[in-house]
């Protein structure tokens, strides 16, 4: 494969995020090579599949978001959602002088909520705390450090992510720590 040296010179950091990828599935290989089958740790993606797939197949869409299904009210978060770009059109035709307010898109923060792991309220917090330094503030602020290091410090924040889990499998696994 010939890699011309102009495009790699404009894309300085794509070794780093070719290393950060491959360090980040070896420890998460490795991490599952080590582990039981049936043990403590898994997916849970996988069972929200499964649980997706009962609701689908067997419950029926009728029981489930029906007029007499438990689910109902969630029929709502589609006018909501049909209606919130429509909000944010709105605010900045009234507002033009608030450039901030032509930067919201609800399609990207509706969006992303189907994707948020299955955690509690102070990973979110976190997480909005940091994209919103990394992603505005110093977006903002300081440019040029941002285009040097934004794709170096996210490979390090998932490599971090991975290392920890390895740390907390051997400290607490291995420990017999039980919190249930």
């Amino acid at each position: 494969m010939d890699v011309q040296a102009r495009l790699m010179s404009k894309y300085k950091q794509v070794l780093e995020w070719w290393f950060f990828c491959i360090l980040t599935v070896t420890i998460a290989a490795s991490v599952f090579a080590f582990l039981p089958s049936y043990g403590s740790w898994s997916c849970p993606g996988d069972h929200m599949f499964c649980g997706a797939s009962v609701i689908w197949g067997l419950i029926g869409l009728h029981r489930m978001f029906g007029d007499l299904g438990a689910y109902s009210a969630v029929n709502w978060f589609f006018l909501v959602g049909a209606i919130a770009p429509l909000l944010v059109c709105l605010a900045h035709n009234a507002f033009p002088k608030q450039e901030w307010i032509r930067l919201i898109n609800m399609h990207i923060l509706i969006g992303a909520t189907s994707n948020m792991l299955p955690a509690m309220a102070v990973n979110f917090t976190s997480w909005i705390l940091a994209g919103f330094i990394i992603g505005f503030e110093i977006y903002r602020y300081r440019r040029d450090w941002w285009k040097q290091y934004n794709y170096m410090l996210s490979g390090v924040l998932n490599s971090g992510l991975a290392f920890m889990v390895v740390l907390l499998y051997f400290f607490l696994g291995l420990g017999h720590v039980s919190f249930f």
